[in-house]
C-alpha cells in the first residue's frame, strides 16, 4: 500500500522560510520527501542547508511581500527552477504592536499588505497555474490563534488572520472542484522572532504558558507534522479546515 504522506516528486513553494515556522515547515516537507522553492526578502541560508542535506532540490527567490508584483513570478520562477509547483505555503507575515487609540494607518496598511492581501493573490497565481495544467494541488495558509480569538494591541494582526481564515474558506469553496485543496493551520504560541517581545516580558510569558495545556511554548518544528498531512494525499478530502496546533490552547 502506498503511503499517503510520501511527498516524492512534489515540489512546495514555501514564503518566509529562512526562519521560524517556515524553515520548519520546509524542512519538514523535505524530508516527506519535497522538493522546495522558499521566496522571502533574507536570503534563506539555513534553510537550504537543511534542507539539501536532506538530498532534495532547494530553490532561493528573492520577494517582497509588501506589494503583490512579485507574486505571479514566483510561481513562474518555481517551476522553472524545479519543474513544477504543486504544494504552496503562505507563511510570510508580519506584526506591528500598540494600543489602538494609538494605532497608525501605516502600521495597519503594513500588515494586512503582507498578511493577508499578498497570501490572497499568491492563492490566485497558484491556482491559475494549476487549473492550467489541469493537475491537483495543495494551499495551506498560516492562520493564527487570533483568527479565533481578539487578543490585545495588534489590531492589525488579529483583522489579517481573522481574513486567512474567512479567504481559506472561500477559497476551498471555489476550488475544491477543480482538484485544489485549501487549508490553513492556526499555530499557537510558538518561539519565533515575531513573539520574542511577549517572551521578552515575564508576567505575560507566564500567563500564556499556564494557560497552554501541553505546559510549553511550540516550537517551529510541531508545525511540520500538520503541514505534510495537508500537502499530502491524506487530505485529499480536508477542504476549507483551520487546524489549530496549539498545545490545546483553545481547548482550556
Amino acid at each position: 500500500m502506498a503511503n499517503p504522506f510520501d511527498l516524492s516528486g512534489k515540489v512546495a513553494l514555501v514564503t518566509g522560510a529562512n526562519t521560524g515556522i517556515g524553515q520548519g515547515i520546509a524542512v519538514a516537507l523535505a524530508e516527506a520527501g519535497a522538493d522546495v522553492a522558499v521566496a522571502g526578502r533574507t536570503p534563506p541560508d539555513e534553510t537550504q542547508a537543511m534542507v539539501e542535506a536532506l538530498g532534495r532540490r532547494f530553490l532561493p527567490i528573492a520577494a517582497d511581500f509588501t506589494s503583490i508584483e512579485p507574486l505571479p513570478r514566483l510561481i513562474e520562477e518555481t517551476v522553472a527552477g524545479l519543474g513544477r509547483v504543486d504544494i504552496l505555503v503562505n507563511n510570510a507575515g508580519t506584526i506591528r504592536r500598540a494600543d489602538s487609540v494609538d494605532f497608525t494607518e501605516a502600521d495597519w496598511d503594513a500588515v494586512m499588505d503582507v498578511n493577508l492581501k499578498s497570501v490572497f493573490f499568491l492563492c490566485q497565481a497558484f491556482a491559475r497555474h494549476v487549473i492550467g495544467r489541469g493537475g491537483k494541488g495543495k494551499i495551506i495558509n498560516i492562520a493564527s490563534m487570533l483568527s479565533f480569538q481578539g487578543g490585545i494591541r495588534v489590531p492589525s494582526y488579529t483583522a489579517s488572520k481573522g481574513g486567512v481564515a474567512g479567504i481559506t474558506k472561500l477559497l476551498a469553496n471555489e476550488w475544491a472542484a477543480k482538484g485544489i485543496n485549501v487549508n490553513a493551520i492556526a499555530p499557537g504560541y510558538v518561539e519565533t522572532n515575531n513573539t520574542a517581545a511577549l517572551r521578552a516580558d515575564a508576567q505575560r510569558s507566564a500567563d500564556i504558558l499556564a494557560r497552554i495545556p501541553a505546559g510549553r511554548w511550540s516550537v517551529p518544528s510541531d508545525m511540520g507534522g500538520p503541514a505534510v498531512f495537508l500537502a499530502s494525499d491524506a487530505s485529499d478530502y480536508v477542504h476549507g479546515t483551520i487546524l489549530p496546533v496549539d498545545g490545546g490552547w483553545l481547548a482550556r
